[in-house]
C-alpha cells in the first residue's frame, strides 16, 4: 500500500464526518484481505468537498498475483463524468461492473460503493485480470469470497469490529484460508491451511469437518480449553485465537460473512506460527539467562565489596584504609551496572537510572555536598554502560573529594548528560577551587585519572578534557560516539 498522508487528504479534499473517516481508516487497515482474495488492485476514491469529482486516498496491490495498476494513484483527482462507473456506484449504492467484450485482454474493472450508516461515503475501484481466464477451484473460491466481502462493503457490513484477540501475528490469505458454511463445516481449505492443521496433528482432511470440534480437539494445552478458540473457530464472531499443542501453534482469524438474508458462513485465515513462537521463547529464555547472570554477578560483587570493608576495618594505616575504600566504591559502581542490567529487558540499559545510582553512592562520600544530574542519556548498549558508569563514578568521586571549596557556602557537583544522535556528551562540574596550576592530565600519576583516560580512549573510543570553570571550579568533558 502506498505511504501517504491519508488523514490530510481526507481532511483537505472531502467534507466527510469524523466517523466516516474512521470507517474508511478501518477499511484500509483490513482491505489487504480483500485485495488478496480478489487477485486485484484496489483504489479508494472519496468525493471531493464540492462534489466535482473523486480523489484517490489509498491504494493496495495483491500479494496473490501480479498488479494491474503499477502506477501510484494516490492523490489523483478524477472529475465527475470521466469515469461513469464511479459516478453510478456512488449515486446508486450498487456495485457497477464494466462490460468487457469476450476475448479482450484488458483488466476487468468494478466500482464498489462503500456504505456507512446508510450512506455511500466512498467508492472502491477494483482492477483485476479478466475473469475469462481459466482458474482452478481454489481460485474460484477465493473470488467468491471476495465478492461476498464486496457485497458486505456496499451494505456497510465490512469492516467488522474485531472481537477477542489472543495473537499478535495476524494471518494473511497466502498463509492459509478456510471457508465455513452456516453450520461451521469446512467447505474450502487451501493447501497451506491444511498443512498447518496437519502440523497440529490432524491426520484427515479438513473439508467436511466441523472446525470448532477439530480445533478444540487439537488444542491440548495445560489447563482448561481456551474459549476464544471455540468462538473464533465457529466463524460466528470476528476475532483471533491460537490453537496450540506440543507439536505446533496455529493462529486463526475469523471473518463472518453476512447478507441481508442472514449469516452465510465465515472465512477463517490460518497461519502456522510454530517456528515464530519457538524463536520468541528462545529469545525470552536467552534474555532471562542474561538477566540472571547479571544478577549473580551483582551479588558476587557485593560480596567482594563486603569483604573489602571488613578488611579495611582491620587496617590501622589511613592510606591503606583509604585505598580499600576506593576499591569498595569502584566495585560498587560496577555492581550498580549489573543490577540495572538484571532488571532491564533486552540488551540495552537505561543509563539515567545507572547514573542516579552512581550519584547515590557518591553522596555517601560527601554528605555536605549536593550532587545532582541534569539531562538524559536514554538507553545505551551494555558494553557502553559499564565503562561509562566507571568513568562518571571516578569523576564524581574526585569532584566531591578534591573539587569543592571549604569556604563555599553551597558545595555543588553537577553531572550533565547531553545526547545528540550518536554523540553523547558527559560533563562533571563543581564550584571548588579549580585545577592546580601545575595540573597536567598526561603526566598525572593518580589512579583515578588513569582509569578515566583508559576507559574513555580505549573502551569508549572517546575524548576527555579538563578545563577551569567560571567563576570558580572545574569542568570535565567526556565526548563519546555511540555505536
Amino acid at each position: 500500500m502506498t505511504m501517504v498522508d491519508r488523514g490530510r487528504l481526507l481532511a483537505d479534499r472531502t467534507d466527510l464526518r469524523p466517523r466516516d473517516r474512521d470507517h474508511l481508516r478501518a477499511l484500509i487497515a483490513d482491505w489487504t484481505l480483500v485485495a488478496d482474495l480478489a487477485f486485484a488492485d484496489l483504489v479508494l476514491w472519496v468525493p471531493t468537498w464540492n462534489q466535482t469529482g473523486f480523489t484517490a486516498v489509498a491504494q493496495i496491490r495483491p500479494a496473490t498475483g501480479p498488479t494491474s495498476v503499477p502506477e501510484d494513484a494516490v492523490g489523483r483527482f478524477v472529475a465527475k463524468g470521466r469515469r461513469s462507473e464511479l459516478d453510478r456506484a456512488y449515486a446508486s449504492g450498487l456495485i457497477v461492473r464494466r462490460q468487457s467484450e469476450p476475448g479482450r485482454k484488458d483488466a476487468a474493472y468494478e466500482a464498489i460503493p462503500v456504505a456507512f450508516q446508510g450512506r455511500v461515503i466512498a467508492v472502491i475501484a477494483r482492477h483485476a485480470g479478466s475473469r475469462d481466464v481459466h482458474r482452478g477451484a481454489l481460485e474460484e473460491a477465493y473470488l467468491r469470497s471476495a465478492d461476498d466481502l464486496f457485497e458486505m462493503i456496499s451494505a456497510g457490513q465490512f469492516p467488522l469490529p474485531e472481537g477477542l484477540s489472543t495473537t499478535d501475528a495476524p494471518p494473511r490469505v497466502g498463509d492459509g484460508l478456510l471457508r465455513l458454511d452456516a453450520t461451521g463445516t469446512v467447505t474450502v481449505a487451501s493447501p497451506n491451511a491444511l498443512s498447518a492443521f496437519h502440523r497440529l496433528g490432524l491426520a484427515a482432511d479438513l473439508v467436511g469437518t466441523n472446525l470448532t470440534a477439530t480445533a478444540t480437539r487439537l488444542s491440548r494445552t495445560p489447563g482448561p480449553i481456551d474459549e476464544a478458540v471455540a468462538l473464533v473457530a465457529s466463524g460466528r464472531s470476528p476475532g483471533s485465537a491460537q490453537v496450540e499443542n506440543e507439536e505446533a501453534t496455529v493462529t486463526l482469524r475469523s471473518i463472518p460473512l453476512q447478507r441481508e438474508s442472514g449469516y452465510l458462513g465465515a472465512l477463517v485465515l490460518v497461519r502456522d506460527v510454530t517456528d515464530l513462537r519457538r524463536q520468541e521463547k528462545a529469545l525470552l529464555t536467552k534474555d532471562s539467562t542474561i538477566r540472571e547472570i547479571h544478577h549473580r554477578v551483582k551479588n558476587n560483587l557485593q560480596t567482594v565489596a563486603a569483604l573489602l570493608r571488613l578488611q579495611a576495618r582491620r587496617i590501622d594505616e589511613p592510606a591503606g584504609r583509604a585505598a580499600l575504600a576506593e576499591a569498595v566504591r569502584r566495585v560498587g559502581a560496577i555492581a550498580v551496572v549489573h543490577e540495572t542490567l538484571s532488571q532491564q529487558e533486552g540488551e540495552d540499559a537505561d543509563f539515567d537510572e545507572v547514573a542516579d545510582r552512581v550519584i547515590a553512592l557518591t553522596r555517601e562520600l560527601a554528605i555536605e555536598t549536593d550532587v545532582e544530574r541534569v539531562g538524559s542519556a536514554g538507553l545505551l548498549p551494555a558494553d557502553v554502560v559499564t565503562p561509562l558508569a566507571m568513568v562518571i563514578a571516578e569523576l564524581l568521586s574526585n569532584a566531591v573529594q578534591h573539587g569543592v571549596s571549604e569556604s563555599a557556602q553551597h558545595r555543588m557537583v553537577t553531572l550533565s548528560l547531553k545526547r545528540n544522535g550518536r554523540r553523547l556528551t558527559v560533563e562533571v562540574t563543581d564550584n571548588g577551587n579549580g585545577l592546580p596550576a601545575d595540573f597536567d592530565p598526561n603526566s598525572s600519576s593518580g589512579l583515578g585519572l588513569k582509569i578515566v583516560k583508559t576507559l574513555v580512549t580505549e573502551e569508549l573510543s572517546g575524548a576527555v578534557s579538563w578545563e577551569p570553570r567560571r567563576p570558580a571550579g572545574t569542568r570535565v568533558v567526556v565526548d563519546v560516539l555511540l555505536p
